[in-house]
């Protein structure tokens, strides 16, 4: 058996989604086994401050053991439950945890943190970590590297499709049917970050679960304009971004200008706000479908709002072509795990702005 263990934690910083998969055919997986290991709210609270650039060098290196220590447990309780043993799985590939992305200017970076040393050294497999800084050394956003993935498992000769993660950061992956034309794909802006962020910080709970809190408010239109008139969602193809930009600050600091908007209000305009940049970026295709996964496409009021938003375009969830929405993200570090041990590229150029295609990753041996 084929199989590889996938490990993602994105923008969100809520914890560690887990997957044991083989690719037994092109365009198939097969699952075998899955865990979520929450972050301990003190872990994610430093993580969230280290991110804004509240930390020391001290900070750094120790989050990065304890994450790479979570990550390592994480593959370790895969593989209990599963009842596998490390010499039959290929590899692990593991995303880490991103701390900050800053792709532009004359000094490009993106910092991903989880000691994969410690994931290959307590697990006994081989680890490939790091996956973006090669394409960002080749001239790419290094973000997002998904939709390679994307293209080699959902793309359909019949239809014209998209797919949405609906993560911390929302990013977008056009997949045409003719073959011939080319995928493209970036991040269209806040998703989850900015609803989570709020959320906690009015209601002290971590997230607005189903939407619900959101649904009580109305959507205020002059603090809405305001937002959208932040010049990332204006800007073309390639492009990405994090929560270095899009986090509760960014929010603050325009209800500077709005002191009069209520808190559910401004839950209603933040998933409003996601709903929105969405669909104006979307590709415009007759008879396209688009298809959510993360977190966010847990919330049935989102996806009500992308459905109006994005209309006619017809809003589902990964579900409906093969893959439950919760488990994309780990499922693609797995597959890049494996292009990346085989010698192959895992980035699309067309989709970073990369100088071409790169094989990715840093391999750590058992």
């Amino acid at each position: 058996m084929d199989a590889w263990i996938g490990m993602m934690s994105g923008t969100s910083m809520d914890g560690i989604d887990a997957i044991l998969v083989s690719f037994p055919a092109d365009r198939q997986i097969q699952i075998h086994g899955t865990c979520t290991t929450p972050y301990p709210d003190v872990i994610r609270q430093r993580l969230g401050n280290l991110s804004q650039n509240r930390g020391s060098p001290d900070e750094l290196g120790e989050l990065d053991h304890l994450v790479g220590a979570l990550f390592a447990e994480s593959a370790a309780r895969l593989m209990d439950e599963s009842d596998l043993e490390p010499g039959q799985i290929s590899g692990i590939g593991s995303h880490g945890q991103t701390i900050r992305h800053q792709p532009d200017g004359s000094t490009p970076f993106t910092l991903q943190i989880g000691d994969p040393t410690l994931i290959a050294e307590r697990t006994g497999i081989t680890t490939v970590a790091d996956f973006r800084r090669r394409d960002l050394a080749a001239g790419g956003q290094a973000a997002p590297l998904v939709p390679a993935f994307h293209k080699a498992f959902f793309s359909d000769a019949h239809e014209d499709r998209c797919i949405l993660n609906l993560g911390g950061i929302a990013n977008l992956t056009h997949l045409p049917a003719d073959p011939k034309k080319p995928v493209t794909g970036f991040d269209t802006g806040p998703a989850n970050a900015l609803m989570d962020a709020w959320c906690k910080d009015q209601t002290g709970q971590s997230f607005d679960r189903d939407g619900a809190w959101a649904d009580q408010g109305q959507v205020n239109q002059a603090l809405l304009s305001d937002l959208l008139s932040d010049a990332y969602f204006q800007r073309q193809p390639p492009k990405s971004t994090g929560t270095e930009k899009f986090n509760l600050d960014w929010v603050k600091t325009t209800l500077t200008r709005h002191t009069q908007v209520s808190g559910v209000d401004v839950q209603r305009t933040l998933l409003e706000l996601t709903a929105i940049t969405v669909a104006q970026q979307l590709p415009q295709h007759p008879g396209m479908t688009l298809f959510a996964c993360g977190g966010g496409a847990k919330n049935p009021i989102l996806l009500r709002e992308l459905q109006r938003t994005c209309s006619p375009c017809t809003v589902t969830t990964t579900a409906n072509i093969g893959l439950d929405p919760q488990w994309v993200e780990a499922s693609a570090f797995a597959w890049l795990a494996r292009q990346t041990l085989a010698g192959l590229p895992g980035n699309l150029p067309e989709v970073t702005g990369a100088k071409g295609e790169r094989i990715l990753g840093a391999v750590y041996y058992a």
